[in-house]
Formats: C-alpha cells, sequence, structure tokens
C-alpha cells in the first residue's frame, strides 16, 4: 500500500486544523520554518548532487583505467552506480512531491477477474498470474 493515501475524514480534518493551530500558537517559529521549506527543491538540489557525483566516478574509473589501478576503477563504478541510485529516488519523490501538490490522489484500487489479455495491474501481479497458470497448467 506504498503511496496510496486515504482522504480524511471531516472529524478528522477539523482535529488536524486545531492541532495546526494550537502548533503555530505554540511555536510560530518552527511553522514559518516549516512552511520556507520545499521538498521538490530539497530533492532537486540533491539530483544534481548525485549528477555531480556520477561525473566525478566516471573521472575516478578512467583515472584508475588510466592508471593500472583496479581498485581506483573499482571505487569509481561503485560511486557512479550510488549516484546513479541516489538521482533516482530523487526524480522519483520530485515527481511523487508534484503529483501530491497538484492531481488529488487516485482512487484505491478494486479487486476485479482480470482475462488473460489484461494489460494493466503491477508488474508482480502479471508475473504471479502467470505463474499460477503454468503451475495450473502442469497438474
Amino acid at each position: 500500500m506504498e503511496g496510496s493515501t486515504v482522504p480524511l475524514s471531516e472529524e478528522e480534518q477539523r482535529q488536524f486544523e486545531q492541532l495546526e493551530r494550537a502548533l503555530a500558537a505554540e511555536d510560530p517559529k518552527f511553522v514559518s520554518a516549516m512552511r520556507g521549506t520545499n521538498v521538490r527543491l530539497y530533492y532537486k538540489r540533491r539530483a544534481v548532487l548525485a549528477g555531480v557525483g556520477f561525473v566525478l566516478g566516471i573521472v575516478v574509473l578512467m583515472t584508475g583505467a588510466i592508471i593500472p589501478n583496479t581498485i581506483i576503477g573499482v571505487i569509481g563504478f561503485v560511486m557512479m552506480v550510488a549516484c546513479l541510485y541516489i538521482a533516482a529516488l530523487s526524480m522519483k519523490r520530485i515527481s511523487n512531491a508534484g503529483d501530491a501538490d497538484d492531481v488529488p490522489p487516485p482512487p484505491p484500487p478494486t479487486k476485479r477477474h482480470r482475462t488473460k489479455h489484461d494489460s494493466s495491474g503491477s508488474f508482480m501481479e502479471r508475473m504471479e498470474d502467470r505463474w499460477r497458470r503454468r503451475r495450473d497448467e502442469d497438474l
């Protein structure tokens, strides 16, 4: 259920607003600091730094190749992979933050009977369906 959101009921929304007002009255400095933070800007900066780290990893990898030192080349490769992973996560979070701000959450998925040619659903669900069909055919 990662990534799915459930809208608050009216009572929960009212309680949430009361908590926000109480926090604003208790610590206005904290509230103003939190309003000033931009999640998209943080992840964008992180993605750019990961890109710089990736380029630096290429330089280290090439240095390890020019100077015949395998350890330096491996360190450069690991730097490249790590920076690529960080950049991918940051870009995913940027897109999720944009989706949460601009578009209302999608309705919760409903269970339905799927046909053989139905292409909707996650990759893992399709793989599980294929596995079940193959297992049933073998029996």
